[in-house]
């Protein structure tokens, strides 16, 4: 994936949070007002420290609001000074508060709505990219990656322009007090952009390795777990720990390479602060030596350049936070220009319901050009036509379903449904056509109930529990804790048998017209085999049928049972009466089946 310019970062992140405009522009109103109260923050010390401690009259504007009893007496004054303290701290909390309820509602907003985006995209790509990738790493954009986009528009954003707004004011009042001092302040913002630029890029490319080790880390987590049964069985446990120390020890000496890079950027931010508030100290202490600066204003001065300090500190203490985020958005927005490899045509047919009538013409697969795993493959099928594959581990026949269904489009030739190609039709049409039921059954983890409903979710009661029936599943839910209620999960409770009846119902349910069944029995013992085969039959009635199976006793209910050798159609064996009409070449012999 390469990962996008980092203006183009940018842009991107306003067009995802311009749906949130509203929110942010209250978050820019608080920011505002926040930096207005803190520039009053020092105000109360300068009354107390000129105009109460001090001898000084207090500040025109002052002495003509206040009550000639309160300005003409020294505790009416300081009085007034604890009170405006008390009053702008609790102005100041008040802001923060706001503040953080409004982030807090439009951040996590923000981040559902891009991670539900996130998430439909990448169920939109093809299964050849989630081969080649793996799902761990779509899981971590998905998960903490996208997580940048709340932290960059919500947490950075808005605290970086209020740091703008506190920097400018106080600049302003500092230079209206006095010119010299707010030129000094200033004199250190140009150092500091050039040690930020240097560190931005250095920083920005240790986090993109940061992350890739983190997400390798999670996929040996992810690879044990779900393998647990094997990793135990050939007590292996000790060697996935080193695996996973291994890669999560590369992601650590990143990480404290990264804190190293960060705390040396800290200590020069840090110097040059110091060095600019020394300067206006020296300064402004001999602007008082010499009466043209009162002690009170070289207090507020400093108070001043302490909170304008402030902000850069807290940017520069941050500087890794942010460029850790700027990599994570570059990582999903990375994932989001991944093509799906599938494109639906412009004017798509729709597809209500399909006959069932199948063609391959000359179809030939490869997942890369140098290892073809179907080669010429041409066979027209009946609609209700119920077809059974056999052949080696390897030989395609599960790569010929996956054609069927459009998981894949051939890199040759074509393939027919009632006389148009797949690549014509809707994709989710084409695909709610099909009922499918697999070696290893996927259950979800919530009750069976719902589990059948699956293929349909507005079925009702009675129709769930009329399509148990006809898989054979109704008696053995009816034995459990709470029946149709009973919570199941991929690995909890059921037996592989009845696993596999309620996948069953759930095709039931569907009523599709054509159906594939991937090795439906193969992990089931004989007794059990032929309880499914009773209700596979059951469902195979009017369908069009694809049947992949080892056990050649498992085709015998099928019309027509077709054997693939090295990616070749190379038999074809009749059973019923159906009609089917099949060619392939092997060894540059033509093969005739009968019309």
């Amino acid at each position: 994936m390469n990962a996008p310019k980092p203006k183009h970062v940018y842009r991107r992140l306003f067009a995802e949070a311009r749906p949130f405009s509203l929110h942010i522009a209250g978050l820019l109103v608080l920011s505002v007002l926040s930096a207005l109260i803190t520039l009053l923050i020092p105000l109360p010390l300068k009354i107390a420290v000129d105009n109460v401690i001090g001898s000084h009259a207090l500040p025109g504007l002052l002495d003509g609001v206040l009550p000639g009893t309160v300005s003409r007496s020294s505790t009416g004054v300081l009085f007034f000074a604890v009170g405006l303290l008390v009053l702008i701290m609790l102005l100041k909390q008040l802001e923060e508060f706001a503040s953080l309820v409004l982030s807090t509602y439009a951040g996590q907003k923000l981040l559902l709505s891009f991670r539900a985006r996130l998430f439909r995209h990448v169920q939109r790509l093809s299964l050849a990219y989630h081969d080649m990738r793996g799902v761990t790493d779509s899981t971590y954009r998905i998960q903490y990656d996208a997580q940048s986009l709340q932290t960059l528009a919500i947490a950075g954003v808005i605290p970086f322009l209020t740091a703008v707004f506190t920097v400018v004011g106080m600049l302003y009042v500092t230079a209206m007090i006095d010119w010299r001092l707010g030129l000094i302040a200033l004199a250190v913002a140009p150092p500091l952009l050039v040690t930020f630029h240097f560190y931005r890029r250095r920083l920005r490319s240790q986090w993109h390795e940061a992350k890739r080790l983190e997400s390798s880390a999670l996929s040996v987590v992810q690879e044990a777990l779900s393998a647990l049964r094997v990793v135990k069985a050939f007590g292996q446990e000790d060697h996935e720990r080193e695996r996973f120390l291994g890669r999560s020890g590369e992601s650590m000496r990143v990480q404290v390479g990264l804190s190293f890079a960060e705390g040396s950027f800290g200590v020069l931010i840090g110097l040059i602060m110091a060095l600019g508030t020394a300067a206006v100290l020296f300064v402004g202490t001999r602007s008082v030596q010499s009466g043209t600066l009162t002690v009170g204003d070289l207090v507020l001065v400093m108070a001043y350049l302490q909170q304008l300090y402030e902000p850069l500190q807290t940017i520069s203490k941050k500087a890794g936070t942010l460029q850790s985020s700027l990599a994570s958005a570059e990582r999903v927005f990375s994932l989001l220009d991944e093509a799906p490899d599938l494109i639906e045509a412009p004017h798509a047919r729709p597809l209500k319901r399909a006959a069932g009538a199948v063609a391959f013409q000359s179809v030939s697969f490869a997942y890369d050009s140098a290892q073809p795993v179907l080669r010429d493959v041409s066979f027209k099928l009946d609609p209700g036509t119920s077809v059974g594959i056999s052949g080696a581990t390897g030989a395609g026949k599960t790569t010929l379903v996956n054609l069927l269904t459009r998981f894949y489009d051939p890199t040759a030739g074509r393939i027919m449904l009632d006389a148009v190609d797949l690549r014509d039709y809707r994709v989710a049409d084409l695909r709610n056509q099909f009922a499918i039921v697999l070696q290893e059954p996927v259950l979800f983890s919530t009750s069976i109930a719902e589990n059948i409903a699956y293929a349909r979710p507005d079925a009702g009661v009675k129709d769930v529990q009329a399509a148990a029936v006809a898989a054979n599943a109704h008696e053995f839910i009816l034995r459990l804790p709470d029946g149709y209620d009973t919570p199941v999960g991929e690995r909890m409770r059921l037996s592989g048998g009845e696993r596999q009846r309620i996948s069953l119902a759930r095709a039931f349910l569907k009523d599709a017209p054509m159906l594939i069944l991937d090795e439906p029995t193969s992990s089931v013992d004989v007794r059990t085999e032929a309880t499914i085969m009773e209700a596979m039959e059951r469902l195979m009635a009017g369908r069009t049928t694809v049947m992949i199976a080892h056990r050649l006793g498992t085709l015998e209910a099928c019309d027509v049972r077709l054997e693939i050798e090295n990616g070749r159609l190379a038999h074809l064996h009749e059973v019923g009466a159906a009609g089917i009409r099949a060619s392939s070449k092997v060894g540059g012999v033509p093969l005739g089946f009968p019309a």
